[in-house]
């Protein structure tokens, strides 16, 4: 059978992120957009905070929840946090910031740093777990905005006197370079809190005058996001897993195949719940 299809612009769940300086506005920024994300509604809404507790200085915006996450910052941390905010029905999580997985105390560089430095085996190490970190992002049934750190960055360079001495090239992203790539959209942030996109393929940002982003930015976003058509992989993924749920034979195989079903699947197999949970519930 062919793996041919005509492509479609299928329904998604965003990957939205935002880098600045210190003080250029990501977490209220985030949770503004993470508000239009939610409809308004910001029960829905997590943010995992990394910053010493600094989530809870816009309680005023409304009731969302606080995950403090505090050091070490380990990959392995992060998931559990993500799992625990998704197992929890949590629609919008906003993760300020991912930079302390990177280079945080506890994060993938001090790892690096402890199993013997700038070596291949390290990184063999070291790798796989930033990995399982960036899929679980990824893989999510919520929609997820990043918040990352930006630094001045230098290279050295030869001065007119023949030595080398470092040259400003301009702002980067303190987390492993290439995340960028794994987004729906990068929006950087001035120190006047303007966004501009960096990467965009909504089409909704790219090109566009800068903006400060808001509660209604969020609405555009979902708004792209609920335009395609059902999920084709997803739909395809189900029916294999329904496949290992019907032929369970007991109450401990079922919930076993259960578990092994994603969380981002599990959320498009609403249709089969209750039928799921009748199944699940120990005869009397």
């Amino acid at each position: 059978m062919s793996g041919l299809r005509k492509a479609t612009r299928q329904k998604a769940k965003i990957r939205l992120g935002l880098s600045a300086v210190a003080g250029g506005g990501k977490s209220y920024s985030g949770l503004l957009i993470a508000k239009g994300l939610a409809k308004g509604d910001m029960s829905k809404v997590v943010m995992i905070d990394t910053e010493n507790g600094s989530g809870d200085l816009y309680a005023h915006l409304g009731d969302y929840s606080i995950y403090p996450l505090s050091a070490p910052f380990t990959p392995e941390k992060y998931i559990k946090a993500l799992k625990e905010c998704e197992e929890a029905g949590m629609e919008v999580c906003l993760i300020d910031s991912i930079t302390h997985e990177w280079n945080g105390k506890g994060g993938i560089l001090e790892i690096h740093s402890a199993l013997g430095g700038n070596s291949f085996a390290a990184w063999k190490t070291v790798t796989p777990r930033h990995e399982n970190f960036k899929q679980s992002l990824l893989n999510s049934n919520m929609h997820i905005i990043t918040t990352v750190r930006r630094k001045q960055d230098y290279v050295m360079e030869l001065n007119e006197s023949g030595k080398q001495v470092p040259v400003k090239v301009g702002l980067k992203e303190e987390t492993r370079e290439g995340w960028e790539y794994e987004l729906t959209t990068n929006l950087e942030l001035s120190q006047n809190h303007l966004a501009t996109a960096s990467k965009d393929r909504t089409g909704l940002f790219m090109g566009q005058p800068a903006f400060i982003p808001e509660e209604e930015t969020g609405r555009m976003i979902l708004e792209w996001c609920e335009s395609g058509a059902a999920p084709i992989i997803q739909t395809e993924t189900i029916d294999r897993h329904k496949e290992s749920l019907d032929k369970a034979v007991d109450l401990k195989s079922l919930k076993s195949a259960y578990e092994a079903i994603p969380l981002n699947i599990r959320a498009e197999y609403e249709a089969q719940k209750e039928a799921l949970k009748i199944k699940l519930t120990p005869a009397k």
